[in-house]
């Protein structure tokens, strides 16, 4: 045991403080740890470009297949009222991982290792139980969404679907060795695919845009009224990932910039940009869908639409568009197929992070992938296409309860002057994500009440 527990040590930096920094410098996804190279000398746009990625991977997050469940239910159910959700969720989605990147970049500690360096080896355990079992509850929507996909377009039963989604991932991963831009790449361009089915869909559903607008502003009704309020809750799990903080404060090491202050601000100021603009694209799909289920199934009188399979088969009758159908189910399969890539990613990394386990690329990603399929596969033998909307919802909310285990920890780092040496967050930072955590915990607490009852 002793070579697997890591030796911390203190050491006092002239410009930034104090930073904990590993004897055996154990770096987080080793095999593709600053491998990508930033221009010293390069201009604005340059070193955009080669900070450009991270951003998107974390972004697919927000655009998966439970994202697709709440808001075809919400909007189904209740129109535009829940837009304004969706943007708020969205906003503390950009703050949050703005916390995360910075994490990543000051300490060269991605989350999981800095939990795993800071607490009680009981603490850090049961911190990494509960973002395992977050991360099967998004697998399992990720999972089920592009099984669900492939049963839609090819008929292929869903049992049969979990198991392609996951050996297709695995071999995606494996080409990793051609470069970490290789696996970006993909995830870029079937984003692209996303993006460009729903901006079809969007034209030919003809959205009001005053109502959408009207939609952006809160209500007092989605706290009291129990069902937006349940259907809210979920919309901020899907849309604000435990596991994305995670794999946030680790890819933003795949850069190979200056590992001193000055290189770290410039990291910070690109890679925030890369996020923000990210998650943006992020934003625009989910209210895309949304807005999709508002103007198509709420207006048409189908408010008890909230199964994918349903709004699938639903989509070309009420448009009167015979592609409509075929353009939702493909982009149903690119953000499963992207959601899934990601979150084994997500799951490697906290394997390695929280437990310190030494093992070869292929046989972490096969460990972490089996954990989400196993119950992805036993829910769809169990129920088939009958509940799977209810189980994904179900899988949201379970996300957005485990949300402040993750959130806690990264505020509390990132405020820690020892850790964050000249980068620690601002006065006025530290109280604005004080409240986001503070919002996030007491829907939760709310909900768990709710749910007992």
């Amino acid at each position: 045991m002793p070579d697997l527990i890591e030796e911390i040590v203190r050491t006092k930096t002239k410009s930034s403080g104090i930073h904990w920094v590993r004897k055996n410098n154990n770096n987080s996804l080793s095999e593709v740890f600053s491998s990508i190279n930033v221009p010293k000398n390069g201009g604005f746009w340059k070193k955009l470009l080669a900070f450009a990625g991270p951003g998107l991977m974390v972004s697919v997050g927000y655009m998966d297949p439970g994202n697709w469940a709440t808001d075809i239910a919400g909007g189904a159910q209740f129109g535009y009222t829940l837009l304004s959700v969706i943007l708020i969720s969205n906003f503390f989605a950009i703050i949050l991982q703005y916390l995360a990147l910075k994490l990543g970049i000051v300490t060269e500690r991605d989350l999981a290792q800095a939990c795993h360096d800071e607490y009680k080896p009981w603490l850090s355990f049961s911190l990494w139980v509960l973002c395992e079992v977050a991360i099967a509850a998004c697998d399992l929507a990720e999972v089920i969404g592009a099984a669900l996909a492939l049963n839609l377009l090819f008929h292929i039963p869903l049992t049969v679907g979990v198991v392609i989604t996951a050996f297709d991932v695995l071999i995606i991963l494996f080409f990793q060795y051609k470069g970490f831009r290789f696996v970006e790449g993909v995830v870029a361009a079937l984003i692209f695919v996303i993006l460009a089915c729903f901006g079809y869909e969007i034209l030919v559903s003809h959205p009001g845009f005053l109502p959408i607008l009207s939609g952006m502003i809160p209500r007092q009704q989605i706290v009291f009224n129990p069902g937006m309020l349940y259907i809210s809750i979920g919309i901020l799990g899907a849309t604000v990932m435990p596991h994305n903080l995670y794999l946030h404060s680790s890819i933003v090491q795949t850069r190979n910039y200056e590992r001193n202050d000055t290189g770290k601000k410039m990291a910070i100021k690109f890679a925030t940009i890369d996020s923000t603009v990210s998650l943006l694209f992020a934003f625009f799909i989910n209210a895309a869908i949304l807005i999709l289920a508002g103007s198509v199934f709420h207006t048409s009188g189908h408010k008890e639409v909230a199964d994918i399979t349903v709004a699938y088969k639903l989509l070309d009758p009420l448009l009167g568009v015979t592609i409509a159908s075929t353009l939702f189910a493909v982009a149903l399969l690119a953000s499963g197929q992207n959601s899934t890539l990601t979150g084994t990613l997500a799951g490697q990394i906290v394997m390695e992070g929280f437990l310190n386990i030494k093992l070869k690329p292929w046989l972490r990603r096969l460990i972490t992938r089996l954990i989400a399929i196993i119950p992805a596969f036993v829910v769809t033998f169990m129920f088939g296409e009958k509940g799977i909307a209810s189980l994904l919802i179900l899988s949201q909310v379970i996300l957005s309860m485990q949300l402040s285990f993750a959130v806690i920890p990264l505020i509390l780092f990132t405020n820690d002057k020892r850790k964050m040496g000249q980068f620690v967050n601002s006065t006025f930072t530290k109280g604005l994500v004080w409240v986001v955590a503070g919002i996030i915990l007491v829907l939760n607490v709310y909900l768990l009440i709710t749910t007992l009852k």
